[in-house]
Order: C-alpha cells, then sequence, then structure tokens
C-alpha cells in the first residue's frame, strides 16, 4: 500500500486522545462487523476476501471480517519480496483472531512483469515507485481471484488518514467493495484492535507499507498520525501540518473519484 499517479504516499503512531473507550469499542465493533454483514449480503456476497500484511489496519480488518462471517472469511497472506517478519506478524494475528488464511509468494509474478515492463521501458527498472506500486496492484488482483472463486466480497484496509491524504495505491489496495476503516482516524483503529485482541506487537509496530528497507507510512506522508488525527477530528494543527494535509489532499482527489465519463457532444 502505497503513493502512486503523484508521487504521493502512507501510515506512525497517533495520540489516543479521541479513542473510544472499552464500551464504545465494544459498540463500534459489534456496528461495523454488522455493516460489514449487510453490505455483502445486500449486494449477494457469501464472505469476505482481505489481505493481512502484518500490519494494524489488516488484523482490525480480520478482527471485524470473522465477526461478521465466521464460517466464510479468508486472510490472504502475500509477500512479494517482502520482510519475513511481516508474514510471521500476518500469521500471528490471524491464530490469535481465528482467521483462516491462504498465502500467495507474488515474488515470481512480480518479478516476471517487471521484467517484461523492463524490455518496453528500460527506464521501469530503475524507478522506486512504479517498482513499488506494482506490489499492492497484484495484491489487489489475486484477492479479486479469490473472490471470485468463492463469491466472496474484498475488504479494503485503508482508514480515515490514509484516505483524506491518498495514501494508497490507486487500483492497488485503494481498490476494495467496501472500506470498513474509511471513517476512523488512526488513534480510533488502535483502540479498536486492542478490543478486538490484536496481538501487542502489532498494535505497537510502525506503520509501515513494507514496500522496501525502512519504509514508514509517516516517513513517506511527511507528517505524523498524532498530528494528522488531531487535525481530522478537530481542525487543529499548525500552520506548517494544516498546508502539508491540504497539500496531499488536492494532489489525491482523483484517486478517490471514479473514472469522469465524457459526455456526447451537446449534452
Amino acid at each position: 500500500m502505497t503513493a502512486d499517479g503523484d508521487r504521493d504516499g502512507r501510515k506512525g503512531v497517533a495520540a489516543d486522545a479521541a479513542a473510544p473507550t472499552d464500551d464504545a469499542a465494544a459498540r463500534l465493533a459489534a456496528h461495523l462487523s454488522d455493516w460489514i454483514a449487510s453490505q455483502v449480503r445486500a449486494s449477494g456476497g457469501r464472505g469476505v476476501v482481505f489481505g493481512l500484511s502484518g500490519g494494524l489496519d489488516s488484523a482490525v480488518v480480520a478482527g471485524l471480517a470473522v465477526r461478521a462471517f465466521p464460517d466464510d472469511c479468508l486472510g490472504v497472506i502475500m509477500p512479494c519480496h517482502s520482510d519475513p517478519a511481516d508474514a510471521a506478524d500476518a500469521a500471528l494475528a490471524a491464530a490469535a483472531l481465528g482467521v483462516p488464511t491462504a498465502t500467495v509468494d507474488l515474488s515470481p509474478a512480480y518479478d516476471a512483469l517487471m521484467a517484461a515492463l523492463a524490455v518496453a521501458a528500460p527506464q521501469a527498472a530503475g524507478d522506486r515507485l512504479v517498482a513499488a506500486n506494482l506490489k499492492p496492484r497484484l495484491r489487489m488482483a489475486t484477492l479479486y481471484a479469490f473472490a471470485n472463486l468463492r463469491g466472496y466480497r474484498v475488504l479494503g484496509t485503508g482508514n480515515r488518514c490514509e484516505l483524506t491524504v491518498g495514501y494508497f495505491t490507486k487500483h492497488g489496495d485503494g481498490a476494495a467493495d467496501l472500506l470498513p476503516l474509511g471513517s476512523l482516524v488512526k488513534s480510533e483503529v488502535r483502540a479498536l484492535g486492542r478490543h478486538l485482541g490484536v496481538p501487542e506487537r502489532i498494535l505497537a509496530k510502525p506503520p509501515s507499507a513494507g514496500l522496501w528497507v525502512g519504509q514508514t507510512d509517516e516517513g513517506e506522508m511527511g507528517i505524523t498520525y498524532e498530528d494528522l488525527d488531531r487535525y481530522l477530528l478537530t481542525g487543529e494543527a499548525t500552520p506548517e501540518v494544516k498546508a502539508r494535509v491540504e497539500a496531499l489532499r488536492a494532489a489525491s482527489e482523483h484517486k478517490r473519484r471514479l473514472p469522469p465519463v465524457a459526455p456526447k457532444p451537446g449534452a
């Protein structure tokens, strides 16, 4: 999960001031799991599939998914030249939450596609952002393959912070049928994860899309989740933070819209 198109970015640790209490977290968990079940059934789906990255957001989605569809949910672990610790954390979350998993190693497919691109466009081989964005797009294609096989709907893992500043890959992690965390800032996601039983190691893990060594969400965005949460919830921020958020929001507006449809002449 990363930036694309306008070379923008993705996820840090926010203050827990706005985090829901235990009772509120329980109500939120029930509300979101019920919402998932209602939306999926209304669309004719049988269950849900989602990526398990080893990070907080995907673990929280897993916890909600298994409540909504105890017998019809699947978390897919999709390493792609990834840190082995991420797959281990994904398996840890799945075991703690009781979520069945499948693993698809996308490294060979990624290598083959990068090699083919390099033949047609040699500059692609040295472009880190092109290479990085290919990974979430391969992952989303894989999730939709499972969705087709099982009659499931795909759950995205983006939160309100990421959606606001465009910290997701267009037609990658930004492509999904439902976004259960889309109204929650990072501190709210973390509190919900704690209520759902997400392992502490994942709750405390620095948010990263794992796209290259040392990559972090906050480093790419140029802003902390704490500052972003506060601004989105209260409107309060330093002039520098406000300017950064609004610049990212404006630059990524195309990611949040369906493709414009050209009208007929005279329409």
